[in-house]
């Protein structure tokens, strides 16, 4: 823990895969997808499904790719299954369907595993209690991410909301945190960020001063890390954290 002495006057807590998990077994989902669509019609199963996999991290590997796909995700994972299909070699008469139905399959699968990660209600339950004030920000389309908030009763957690299609930005633009931290009535030193996205929630908001702590559920990137002011597993760690340290200037 890098110079973290005092407790935040806010912290900036990011959605999926911080508060929520969204990523987790997605391998397993498409699979699950690819499989599931195979009692319907005949096609390669096991070629269609690694090439699912690798246009999926060629898709998504490219920073303006990611930024268009998230803000339409079915169109994106539409793309992905229909390049995977040619790629496996399914017949063009068969692809249509098939592009529909393992998109419709995984979202489903993905929609009912996701759930809030471990501890983590209760962390922001603990956060506030301290009364130290939240953000909630997010990347992706409005309607997904405003459902996952509404699905979970996580606006009462939070004193700002802030999602990429409401705002019209998302991370890592600069705008995103500062309305942030506008919103909040906080000063960049005043305030962190909290996620587990390396880029997006610790490196740029500690250009503007904030400091960024890292969730690394297995660890992975702990050591020597001079990116982020801590490396944490989850939310409750973050909140054990914050109870070790003095109060705020002038609490």
């Amino acid at each position: 823990m890098r110079g973290l002495t005092r407790r935040p006057r806010a912290i900036l807590v990011d959605l999926d895969d911080t508060l929520i998990s969204d990523s987790a077994d997605g391998e397993a989902n498409w699979t699950h997808a690819v499989k599931g669509a195979a009692a319907f019609a005949a096609f390669p199963v096991e070629a269609v499904t690694a090439a699912l996999i690798r246009e999926r991290e060629w898709y998504f590997s490219d920073p303006e790719r990611h930024r268009v796909g998230r803000l339409g995700l079915v169109n994106a994972y539409r793309q992905i299954v229909r390049a995977a299909l040619v790629r496996a070699g399914v017949s063009e008469s068969d692809r249509r369907d098939l592009e529909i139905a393992i998109v419709a399959a995984y979202r489903a699968r993905a929609d009912s595993l996701r759930t809030p990660l471990p501890g983590a209600l209760d962390a922001l339950a603990g956060l506030r209690d301290l009364g130290i004030r939240l953000a909630l920000l997010t990347n992706g389309a409005a309607e997904p991410q405003r459902a996952k908030i509404e699905r979970f009763g996580l606006a009462a957690y939070f004193d700002a909301i802030l999602i990429e299609g409401e705002l019209g930005a998302g991370k890592p633009e600069v705008r995103v945190y500062e309305e942030a931290m506008m919103r909040l009535g906080v000063r960049a030193q005043d305030a962190w960020m909290v996620g587990d996205n390396l880029d997006l929630d610790v490196i740029a908001p500690r250009r503007l001063g904030m400091r960024g702590l890292w969730i690394s559920p297995t660890g992975v990137g702990a050591q020597d890390n001079d990116d982020a002011d801590a490396v944490l597993r989850d939310l409750a760690a973050v909140l054990r954290l914050v109870r070790t340290l003095a109060p705020a200037e002038g609490d």
